[in-house]
């Protein structure tokens, strides 16, 4: 029982009609706002012992965090795109760079408008900095130049523990790539099963194990990595090569969200002195990137042929022109993320 006098509940009655009236008049509606969870911190492990050792804000949803490679010994830096309501648990798109792993200035960040895109909507964007040349693959034999790479143990297995302690993930992902990362992704849906419920590869060549797929690792691995392409999957053709071509492994693909795209390799609406990416040259980005994409066309084809002979459901879009660059992988990423997004409920 309240044991306020009756002039004192009246005044309260007028007190709190002049402050609705107030928010009234001056067009406000206030709501309650949802609490963002708090910022990861340091220290989510995951069974082998891999560990998240440090978390940079870089921007208002924007952070830098490394995490331990108990497989390689080593720390992997990468970016993280926060979602825009942090409220519930969201769902995770792992976005890899291309060659250079994100070691260069070629990065969805640098390169395209990837922040921008995601700032409407919820999902984690995890993107690994390192990798150069490695195909993001498990190594046989350590290599001069790269040491043993087992990223696909990384990202396979260390990192989506982390990345689902630390930001309170719902556990559903996805995983995207362009050009030699395109080609990375179905292998890791392949090795890791249930894992991705969703993939998008722009601009890659599945077909490892035919003569073109394996001029097309070489280029990548030998002549711009300079490693030795045996140390990765051992001499070819050879059984590990096969494991890691998409044509033979599809039907491991049965039951994903399967986007995959290329251009023709024609010059396309990208390809001029105003439209270019920093750091790209005009005359490089047709010369070579024309053929480039002509050749991963041609793969792309392919896959789509295997797997409308096994009648595994997938999305190909295949644009009337564009060469091997980022414009055209800025447009795929945007026109696959409706699928990819309803994948794994973002």
């Amino acid at each position: 029982m309240s044991h306020r006098t009756p002039v004192a509940r009246v005044r309260t009655a007028l007190l709190t009609a002049a402050a609705a009236a107030a928010v009234v008049m001056a067009g406000t509606v206030v709501v309650p706002t949802a609490t963002a969870a708090p910022l990861p911190v340091p220290g989510a492990t995951s069974p082998d012992g891999s560990k998240l050792v440090s978390v940079t804000k870089t921007g208002d949803r924007q952070l830098n965090i490394e995490v331990r490679s108990a497989a390689m010994n080593k720390v992997i830096p990468l970016s993280v795109i926060l979602p825009k309501d942090r409220s519930a648990p969201r769902p995770t798109l792992y976005l890899l760079n291309g060659a250079g792993g994100g070691e260069d200035a070629a990065t969805w960040e640098r390169q395209t408008d990837v922040v921008k895109f995601f700032s409407d909507k919820n999902v984690n964007v995890i993107t690994p900095n390192a990798g150069a040349y490695s195909y993001y693959t498990d190594w046989e034999r350590t290599d001069k130049v790269l040491g043993k790479p087992l990223w696909s143990t990384f990202l396979g297995k260390e990192l989506p523990t982390i990345i689902d302690q630390a930001f309170s993930t719902t556990g559903r992902n996805a995983i995207a790539g362009i050009s030699s990362s395109a080609s990375s992704v179905l292998n890791l849906a392949v090795e890791h099963p249930g894992l991705y419920r969703a993939v998008g590869a722009y601009s890659g060549c599945a077909a490892s194990s035919s003569p073109a797929g394996q001029a097309y690792v070489r280029l990548v691995v030998e002549s711009r990595g300079g490693a030795n392409v045996t140390n990765m999957w051992g001499r070819y053709p050879g059984p590990n090569w096969s494991a890691h071509d998409a044509l033979v492994t599809a039907p491991k693909l049965r039951g994903t969200s399967l986007y995959i795209s290329s251009g023709s390799g024609l010059p396309g609406k990208y390809d001029n002195q105003a439209d270019l990416r920093p750091g790209a040259d005009l005359g490089s980005q047709i010369i070579l990137g024309g053929p480039i994409e002509a050749a991963t066309n041609a793969c792309t084809h392919q896959l789509a042929e295997r797997l409308g002979q096994l009648k595994i459901p997938a999305t190909f879009h295949f644009p009337d022109g564009g060469t091997h660059s980022w414009g055209y992988w800025e447009d795929e990423l945007h026109r696959s993320w409706p699928q990819l997004g309803r994948a794994i409920g973002a």
